[in-house]
Parts: C-alpha cells; structure tokens; sequence
C-alpha cells in the first residue's frame, strides 16, 4: 500500500484525547472513544497489507506474524520491563501481586479477558492498574489470530466476495455489542466478540473500496462530517453511557469517514479534512502515537498510585512531558531498529527475540505472583485486622457461588423484638451494614432481615450475565416480602457500578412495592476512596499527615443522579453525613480504627457509625418511619 499520512495524522486524533482522558482532562469526557478510531485504522491498514501479499503471490501466515510482531513487541516489551522496575520500587505487596498476573496477562495477549474478570475500565481504582491499557492490543492480537486466513479464504474460494462474508459478521458484532451494553457491559467492553465490527468495518472499507466521488462538494462533506462524528463523540460520550454499542458508531464511522475521504481518486484536490491530518505536527504524534498510547497509561497509574489522590494541572502537565519524551525515545530507539531490515530483523532472529521476550515476561511475572508481591520491600508495611462482623456469606450473602435457596428467614433476622419487619435489600454496599446492626438496634426499632447479593442491585428489572441468578433472587424479594409481614423496605447498593445503565429500573421496583403497601428508603451511595483505607494510611503516613480524612474517588454527584429515580421513596444520602468539603474519614480520629475494610465497604466500626447517624429509625408510636 502506498503510504498515507492522513493515517498517521488519524492516529494522532486517536490518541491525543484518549492520553487526555486517562489524564483527568474533563474537558474531553469521550476521549477513550480513540481506541474505536485506532480499531478502525487497524482493520483497513492490517486487510490493505493482507491484500497486498494475496496479489503478489506472496501471502504467508510466517510472514504475516513476523512483521506484527516487529511491530508489537519490541514497544511493548520496553514498556513492560520499565514499568516493571517501577513496580518494584512504587507498588505496595497486594499490587505487585496483581500486577505480576497482569504482566503474564498483557505479555501473552488475553489482558482483556484478564482485567475483564478483574476490573472495571471505568471502576475508581481502575487507575491504579499499570497495564490496564494492555487490553485494547490483547483484543486486536486475538483479531489477528483469524483474520489472515479469513481474507485468504475469502481471497482464494468466495471470489472476493468481500461484503458477502464480512458483512453479517460485522451485523452480528454490532447487534452483540448493543445488548452488552445492558446485559454484560464489562465483557461488553474488553471482549473481542463485541469489538470485531470496529475492525470489520476498516477491513471492510480496504477490501471492497466505495468508488470515488465525482463531487468535490460531496467530498468535503464526507471529511467534514468524519470530523464532526468524531468531535461529538469526543464531546458528548462520557465513562457514564452505554459503551461500546450505539455511542460507537460515532467514532468508527466519524473514522471510515475520514480514510474514505482520503483515498480520493489521486487527479481530484485534497479535501480540506484530509489536508489538515496531513499537518506536520500531527502527523508526527501520529508516528509516535503507539509508543505515546504505550506508555503515558503507566506514567499516570504511578503517579495517581503514589499520590491516591486527583491531581493537580501542574502535575498533568508533566506527566503530558514525560509521556511525549519517552514515547520519542521508544519510537526512535526501540521501535524503528526493528522496523528496519536487517540481519537481525529477519524472520528467525525476530521469532527468537519475540518468544525469549515472552518468556522472559512470563518468568518475571510468575515470580512476583508466586512470591506474594515480596512483602520484604516494605517492612514497615503490614496490614491491620479489621473487624468486619459476620455477612453470613453463602446464606444472607450470596456471593454467587450459593443456591438462592440457602437463604432463609431465621438465619437472616439480623435483629429481633420488635413489632416491625424490615427488609434490607441489595448488593455488598448493603450487606456492609449489618455488622452495626445490632449496636444500633434499640435506635432502629426493628427487625432487620438481611437479604444481599454480591454484584445484584436491588432492581427487578437488572440482568447480568456475570450474575445470572440476580433476576430471580431480586424477583423471590416479592414474595419474601408478602410472606414475612415485611412493613418496610430498605434498598441500597453500589450506585457508581449502575450508572451506565441508568436508573430506570430502581425507580419501577420502588412503585411495584409502593404497590404492595409498604413502606421503601432508599439508601445513596457511601463513600468510596481510590484505594485500600489501609493503603491510604501507610502514604498519609509517610507524609506526616495527622487527620484521617481523605478525598473520595468517585463522582461526588453520584447521589443526585440517583435521586430523580426514587420517587414513592424516602431518600438518604451518606455523603452528607460521613463527608465534608475537604473529604471522608477513613479512620475514627479518636481511636485510629478503621472505618472501612477495603476501598469503600463499612468496617465493623464504620457500619456502626454509619447507621448511627442515617439510618431510619421504626420507633414505636411513629406514623411513618423517617430518617434521623
């Protein structure tokens, strides 16, 4: 293929928003939606390379991987080893655990399915999270692993019949991908199945080329609307949507767009949208851009790890630098000897570098894993026993390993005498509670009945493939409801992990039960912090700091965003009990305790606290109950 640095220019509008997203810009909300428009490119320019081979005979599965592996590998590998002896030195045992299984993950191309069972792309302590950024090569390494021999196939026995093939492919891709968004919206996200219409659709546009426009005024629309795809989708889409699905289509298409513009028949002028990626500068951050996308994701995970914090201008600035100045030094020094021919860029030499490298990944992240995360680095670290009371896990929490039909009502009445029946309905971010239960009973005045579910709101309408049981759990909360004499309800859960979905489905199970008579509380989001409590004490003590409060990671506005969706309902918001402006405690400031046993679920202590403060009260004599 001829060289286009229109491409190179559309590799840079890729990566600039998506380094700016993961930096904090919140200017531009849809920067992530760049990996999209990397997809895109990848498809056209991997088939166009394909094609190529086909037409001068020289088509081969070796060569084919030799030159993705010159390609990949030497980049990534750098990226990895560096990242690495920052590990050593920066993250604390538990996390160079994590990250030792994360290296194997991203070294052998499965870091997608990886962090898929692991973490959220958009979860809080996402960010801390080194090689998180690995998964988006992993998805287009397993693309690889069968688009050769499909376009050979299609090449050699269905007559090029290009669209006839690719396109239900690329059709059922999408349809897949628009139900993830609200049945698995993390395997959504990270899994190839879903992605395969990004890459199709670059393929399909190398492999069956539009014919050219006679129309220059035609032909600035298209580039001027490929822009302006991309613009909205930058500007509009937010970590808070559905994605990928419906929201993608801005980025992909915004990005088929603009590289059919491009490969306009050679006699007509340049359309305006193609002369401006042919820029200078941009072109530029376009040649660097895999090495830029490489390593600006650790550079950030090491800095938000080292402060756990949200950080300043200044900072992002510098962390901007660094990125820039180590993706030159990659792109010059690591990436290019490799891209050149030569003795030891051939075929051999690079399959022996390539699996030594591999290797070699795969050894050093077994030994962190296996080691524990070497605990000896940091002998001043340790971990406290935080008392946590007792969920009753596999019983009253279902951890999803259990039979929804373990649950019974003796074992769950958490409190007992008193002439109200209470139901306590949700995820862990409910079950959290029920250690300051019995502390508080003579303040609730009711029996508490503790009905929980590991990653299952209390939505009667929520389904997930992760936790198939969930329908019917929340849908047997009816008939618990009817049959304990249950006067109130009290709902409560992980808000932040349902904001992609919207809220539609909390607001329908509070007006079936208003329907049933009783009586629903609905309690907001608590707080939750970038990491462990724990953690958080071993930096703010190292940096001498003396009170116990510390900034909440999460969308402060969390809880307005859920209460439009709780009308019939009595709302609570913890935020405003357990926060001010300069943050949440994450220990008593009297005795030290802990207040929370991880990122954000109440420690014993904690749910003391918490529901000292909040919680409803059921008092006899009270016409309604209502919240202190």
């Amino acid at each position: 293929m001829n060289y286009r640095r229109d491409i190179d220019g559309l590799r840079a509008v890729a990566v600039l928003p998506v380094v700016l997203f993961h930096f904090g810009v919140s200017a531009i909300p849809g920067g992530f939606t760049g990996v999209d428009i990397f997809f895109v490119i990848s498809g056209y320019l991997i088939s166009g390379s394909l094609l190529d081979d086909l037409e001068r005979g020289q088509f081969s599965i070796g060569r084919f991987y030799w030159r993705r592996a010159r390609r990949i590998l030497p980049a990534l590998t750098f990226v990895i080893v560096l990242a690495s002896i920052a590990a050593w030195f920066i993250l604390l045992p538990s996390d160079l655990h994590e990250y030792s299984l994360s290296v194997i993950a991203a070294s052998t191309f499965w870091s997608n399915i990886y962090f898929w069972k692991t973490t959220n792309y958009f979860s809080i302590d996402a960010e801390l999270r080194p090689l998180l950024h690995t998964w988006s090569l992993s998805v287009e390494e397993q693309y690889y692993i069968f688009a050769p021999v499909l376009v050979y196939l299609i090449y050699r026995y269905a007559a090029k019949r290009w669209l006839t093939i690719l396109l239900p492919i690329a059709i059922g891709s999408f349809a897949l991908a628009v139900m993830a968004t609200t049945l698995a919206p993390t395997a959504g996200f990270y899994l190839l199945p879903t992605r395969i219409w990004e890459l199709a659709l670059g393929a399909m546009l190398m492999l069956r080329k539009p014919p050219a426009l006679a129309s220059r005024p035609v032909t600035e629309l298209i580039g001027l609307a490929g822009f302006g795809l991309l613009t909205f989708g930058f500007l509009t889409i937010s970590e808070s949507d559905p994605f990928p699905g419906y929201n993608a289509l801005y980025p992909c298409i915004g990005t088929a767009l603009l590289i059919y513009a491009g490969q306009m028949h050679p006699d007509r002028p340049v359309p305006v949208a193609t002369r401006v990626l042919q820029l200078a500068p941009l072109v530029w951050v376009g040649l660097i851009s895999y090495s830029l996308y490489l390593v600006h994701w650790p550079i950030n995970s090491f800095v938000h790890y080292l402060s756990l914090k949200a950080i300043g201008v200044p900072t992002i600035l510098a962390m901007i630098v660094a990125s820039v100045a180590l993706a030159t030094f990659s792109w010059k020094y690591v990436e290019q000897p490799f891209r050149r021919k030569s003795t030891f860029t051939a075929p051999l030499p690079i399959f022996a570098f390539s699996a030594t490298a591999i290797a070699l990944l795969c050894v050093g992240g077994l030994a962190g894993a296996l080691g524990k995360g070497f605990p000896q680095r940091f002998p001043d670290f340790s971990t406290e026993r935080v008392l946590v009371g007792d969920w009753r896990n596999g019983v009253c929490f279902n951890e999803g390993a259990s039979r929804i039909e373990n649950w019974n009502l003796a074992d769950c009445t958490r409190t007992h005498g008193f002439p109200v029946n209470v139901l306590l309905w949700g995820d862990s971010f409910a079950a959290h509670y029920v250690s300051g239960l019995e502390a508080n009973a003579q303040k609730i005045q009711a029996n508490v009945i503790q009905y929980t579910y590991a990653g299952c709101p209390p939505n009667l309408s929520y389904f997930s493939y992760a936790r198939p049981a969930c329908t019917r759990f929340n849908e047997r909360a009816l008939s618990i409801i009817r049959d304990a004499n249950i006067q109130a309800v009290i709902l409560s859960g992980r808000w932040t992990d349902y904001q992609a979905r919207g809220f539609d489905g909390l607001q329908k199970t509070i007006d079936r039960l208003n329907g049933m008579g009783v009586k629903v509380y609905v309690i907001g989001q608590s707080p939750e912090f970038i990491a462990d409590v724990q953690k958080i004490a071993f930096f703010a003590r190292r940096e001498h700091l003396a009170n116990t409060s510390w900034p909440m990671a999460m969308n402060p506005d969390i809880n307005k965003q859920v209460l439009p969706f709780v009308k019939g309902a009595t709302f609570i918001d913890p935020l405003a009990y357990l926060c001010d402006a300069a943050g949440c405690s994450y220990a008593d400031a009297g005795t030290r305790q802990f207040l929370y046993f991880d990122y954000g679920h109440f420690s014993s202590a904690g749910a003391i606290l918490a529901i000292s403060k909040y919680w409803p009260s059921f008092a006899a004599g009270d016409k309604v109950a209502k919240a202190k």
